[in-house]
């Protein structure tokens, strides 16, 4: 037998289950929010950028080919800065209580494309300490990058500083909350739903039409007893003999 659900069964699914729907989105935000405010840790970031630009020394001129030699030059910079050789002289430097290993997963390079600039980005749970990093690996490339490849054409062209009142960019606590209670409206209606396709009981007369496919012709009330009014019981009087 084929059972067809209309628009109006859906909704019904629904308010008989608004209850559950409700709970646990209720429910997943509360625990977003333990999570956000309580437990998870906070993350900084800052950054720096440098610039790569060719010393012109005999004439003063910038023509495409250097400019393409410099921006060719950024994708091999951007390697060197995550190096050993420029983070272990970073963790040397300042003392840091971390591995290369470490210090390479809080660093991003990044540069836009056809542009000298590029980005040295840090995450880390401290500013303080994020600040310190991407300033310090910033020194230590340009002083190395001289020693390694015999060249002298970068330059810091902002530091990394720490704003007064920045916020961590992560945990975002109102984002992960409107996550939450979004996927836990969607766990609320679908458990809803399991729950009416696992419930085989009959409850109305068109439920019993539809199993059996045989028409109903008769069907019982409820009874309800009525209760006795205490007034209405009737009173017998004793006649006194004389």
């Amino acid at each position: 037998m084929e059972e067809k659900i209309t628009l109006e069964d859906l909704a019904k699914i629904l308010k008989e289950r608004s209850i559950l729907i409700v709970s646990l989105t209720v429910l997943a935000i509360i625990l977003a929010a333990i999570l956000s405010y309580y437990i998870l840790t906070p993350q900084y970031e800052t950054s720096t950028q440098l610039l790569v630009n060719q010393e012109q020394t005999d004439v003063i001129r910038i023509d495409n080919q250097t400019i393409q030699t410099d921006l060719q030059l950024i994708n091999t910079y951007s390697v060197i800065i995550k190096s050993p050789a420029i983070l272990g002289k970073v963790i040397e430097q300042n003392g840091l209580n971390m591995s290369v290993d470490e210090l390479n997963e809080k660093i991003i390079v990044e540069s836009s494309e056809e542009s000298q600039v590029f980005e040295i980005r840090v995450k880390d749970e401290s500013l303080a300490k994020a600040v310190l990093i991407a300033n310090s690996t910033a020194k230590v490339f340009q002083t190395e990058i001289q020693e390694l490849m015999e060249i002298n054409n970068v330059s810091i062209l902002t530091a990394a500083i720490a704003k007064p009142g920045q916020k961590p960019i992560q945990p975002t606590p109102l984002l992960n909350m409107a996550i939450a209670g979004v996927i836990g409206l969607m766990l609320g209606v679908g458990i809803a739903f399991l729950l009416n396709y696992l419930d085989n009981t009959l409850k109305s007369e068109q439920d019993i039409k539809d199993y059996l496919n045989i028409p109903v012709i008769g069907t019982i009330s409820t009874i309800v007893e009525k209760e006795k009014n205490p007034s209405t019981v009737p009173i017998t009087l004793n006649r006194r003999e004389a």
